[in-house]
């Protein structure tokens, strides 16, 4: 049966990066690992670790996808919670067998072999929840 392993990440959405990046980096002293361009989703991002799991600043580039949507909706803040997991198709399968929303049915996968996949909000008491399975 497919577990969750752990907390991947908080996401937060922002409409700038260098704003966030002064309170992330230099108010709160997290050193990001990595500032990026994903074409692939529109967007930038950054990841900072803590721990085990990191926070990643996202900014959309574009307002015609999902996450423009949403920061023009509800504007910067919180976006999702993403767990690890194991096996995500066995864990997409049983979600789907519950009746969990889901807002991707199959998992997409990265240009870094990542495959992931979101259950919406409706389904986990108002919080945006993304599985990730992490190739190896």
């Amino acid at each position: 049966m497919a577990v969750v392993k752990h907390v991947h990440h908080l996401a937060v959405v922002v409409d700038d990066l260098e704003a966030p990046l002064k309170f992330w980096r230099d108010a709160l002293g997290l050193v990001p690992s990595e500032v990026k361009d994903v074409p692939a989703e529109q967007a930038q991002i950054a990841f900072f670790p803590v721990g085990d799991s990191e926070i990643e600043l996202v900014r959309p580039t574009s307002g015609e996808t999902g996450l423009g949507r949403y920061l023009e909706k509800r504007g910067p803040g919180m976006h999702h919670l993403c767990l690890e997991v194991d096996d995500i198709v066995g864990m997409l399968a049983r979600l789907k067998e519950m009746g969990v929303q889901l807002i991707n049915e199959e998992p997409r996968v990265s240009a870094d072999g990542r495959k992931y996949a979101f259950i919406h909000p409706k389904s986990a008491s108002g919080v945006m929840v993304e599985l990730y399975e992490l190739p190896g």
